[in-house]
């Protein structure tokens, strides 16, 4: 009997690209300045969930080496075709998701990150994510988590609360559509919420203590409703 495909790995399968709030080359250039301030050095690199590599060609000029990882194929596909586009040579990429991306790495790495990717992962599985990557990590390293969802935020990112034509009409047809996903989502067994799960900051912070880290929060400049999580 063969093992049934992650909900996630399937949904992934044929798509290209990250899902950024904007595909334009001139807001992944911010974005990724932003990350990049908070990744805050470093020389080696590893980018687990890379997708089409939208923000690791802005990483590729400021690391000697860097390693992307995912799990969807076409993802890695596009990353490809954008460091060839770029003449990068210090890129890596890896076919393969938390639980196995770590047998496929022969060194360790001053930075491990991970950006809009957490809340594909329950917090059992970040607790394993945080503790292998842990021993992939240079001394003085960081593991940085960027753009988890905050359960705090998030609900009202979704009812549009955030938007600039908010009102009490358009919060109802937003609770209303919310409502009708969730139970169709119920009857088919998927996910309540393709875009995965929240995650507490608090909780995140519990797991990096346990292995030995301290947490620093930061709220996204971008994305309303996410959150990074610096452990060092």
């Amino acid at each position: 009997m063969s093992k049934p495909k992650n909900v996630w790995e399937e949904f992934f399968a044929d798509k290209k690209s990250g899902g950024h709030r904007s595909s334009a080359e001139q807001f992944l250039s911010k974005e990724a300045k932003e990350k990049l301030f908070h990744l805050d050095g470093g020389k080696t690199l590893l980018d687990f969930g890379c997708g089409a590599g939208e923000l690791l060609v802005y990483y590729a000029p400021e690391y000697e080496k860097l390693v992307g990882v995912d799990f969807s194929a076409s993802m890695l596909d596009e990353a490809s075709k954008r460091i060839r586009e770029r003449k990068y040579e210090n890129v890596d990429l890896i076919l393969a998701d938390d639980k196995t991306v770590w047998e496929n790495l022969d060194s360790s790495f001053d930075r491990i990150t991970a950006a809009g990717v957490i809340q594909y992962l329950t917090d059992e599985d970040v607790d394993k994510f945080i503790a292998n990557a842990s021993r992939h990590l240079n001394k003085g390293g960081k593991i940085v988590l960027f753009d988890l969802l905050d359960p705090r935020l998030y609900p009202l990112w979704k009812i549009g609360f955030f938007s600039r034509n908010f009102g009490c009409w358009k919060l109802f047809r937003k609770v209303g559509f919310e409502v009708l996903t969730i139970i169709s989502a119920s009857l088919k067994n998927r996910p309540k919420d393709i875009l995965g799960y929240t995650h507490k900051p608090c909780t995140i912070e519990g797991i990096a203590n346990k292995h030995g880290f301290e947490m620093e929060y930061v709220q996204s400049m971008y994305y309303e409703y996410k959150y990074h999580a610096i452990i060092s």
